[in-house]
């Protein structure tokens, strides 16, 4: 069966994946940086559609810790999985952050970019020798590199970036058969940014933009990611699919 490793996997979006992939027949590798009670619940959640699952600690914002982490995974995939490669990597986890671009500190600027991008790109460079050939990668990125909301230009700005290392990557690992694909959210409830998306009055405004007429949930995120996990969608690369109902068309 294949493996799947999901950053961010406790809760939120990556949950949702974690929890879908199962429910296809893939095993499932959690990673949480300070909900551990929460992934050690997606776990057995996993476990309970048949599938196996381990819960590991990773911080991508933290690239110092990376070949602690690889060397832990390493050992994972032997006891828990019985084997020795991932089949799938989903770099989910990141960090969110509103300023105005005039009060933006160049503290969390470095934050923003090590979370959303120096993580994601150092990690993936770690795990290559350990994803099989043939695999799969999913960024996950965020409509706001479309379209564009005040306050969140280091954010989209990060965004923009994995999305243009999206596309390097699926021409520098096409060799070996690996695709890597974008999914880009809109606004989704979930705890993720201070859990601005739960405000009822904030979801009004967001649904009356949206052509589907309502907010966005984990789910609808999670199935997208599936398919870009499954056989049926091995001839696409290098994509940006945007899963955002059509807000602001």
């Amino acid at each position: 069966m294949p493996i799947a490793l999901i950053t961010g996997s406790s809760r939120g979006i990556g949950r949702s994946i974690a929890l879908a992939l199962a429910q296809r027949g893939t095993d499932v590798v959690v990673t949480y940086v300070s909900a551990e009670a929460e992934a050690h619940e997606v776990a057995r959640l996993v476990r309970e559609q048949g599938r196996k699952a381990a819960v590991l600690r990773l911080d991508v914002s933290q690239t110092g810790t990376f070949a602690g982490f690889v060397t832990q995974l390493r050992e994972t995939l032997k006891t828990v999985f019985g084997g020795d490669r991932l089949d799938h990597l989903v770099n989910n986890a990141g960090v969110g952050g509103w300023a105005p671009f005039a009060d933006v500190t160049e503290q969390a600027f470095d934050a923003l970019f090590a979370a959303n991008v120096k993580g994601p790109f150092f990690l993936t460079q770690k795990l290559l020798p350990l994803l099989a050939d043939g695999g799969r990668i999913v960024n996950v990125s965020t409509g706001l590199t479309r379209y564009t909301l005040a306050g969140l230009s280091v954010y989209a700005a990060t965004k923009g970036a994995l999305e243009v290392l999206t596309r390097s990557l699926a021409v520098e690992l096409g060799p070996r058969r690996i695709s890597v694909n974008t999914v880009a959210p809109g606004g989704i409830v979930t705890d993720f940014g201070g859990g601005a998306m739960k405000d009822p009055a904030l979801q009004k405004t967001v649904a009356a933009e949206t052509p589907l007429g309502r907010i966005g949930v984990p789910e609808d995120i999670a199935g997208i990611v599936a398919s870009l996990l499954s056989p049926d969608t091995a001839w696409v690369t290098g994509q940006r699919i945007e899963a955002t109902g059509g807000y602001r068309l």
